[in-house]
């Protein structure tokens, strides 16, 4: 289960580091790296959102679409994986 987090991990971080690239923002993002402070905007937010979604081919419930849960990498990394933690048991 550690190596599929750190692998959603990766996949996060390529997505974040891919929107940015298309603003021609070149910023360090770490995991731990707040969004917002790296430059992602609102519409980025809706980017990333829809970039998660095909990336991992699931629906994010509404729920789950919160402010807290797009702070940063890891706060999205864990909604993941709470997410498709289920499936990926069965």
């Amino acid at each position: 289960m550690q190596a599929f987090s750190a692998d959603v991990q990766d996949r996060i971080l390529a997505l974040v580091k891919s929107i940015l690239e298309q603003n021609a923002i070149t910023t360090e993002v770490n995991p731990g790296s707040l969004l917002v402070d790296v430059g992602l905007t609102s519409m980025d937010m809706v980017n990333l959102m829809l970039g998660v979604e095909a990336e991992f081919d699931f629906t994010i419930p509404q729920s789950e679409i919160t402010p807290e849960n797009f702070q940063s990498v890891e706060t999205l990394q864990r909604m993941i994986v709470s997410q498709l933690e289920p499936a990926t048991a069965a």
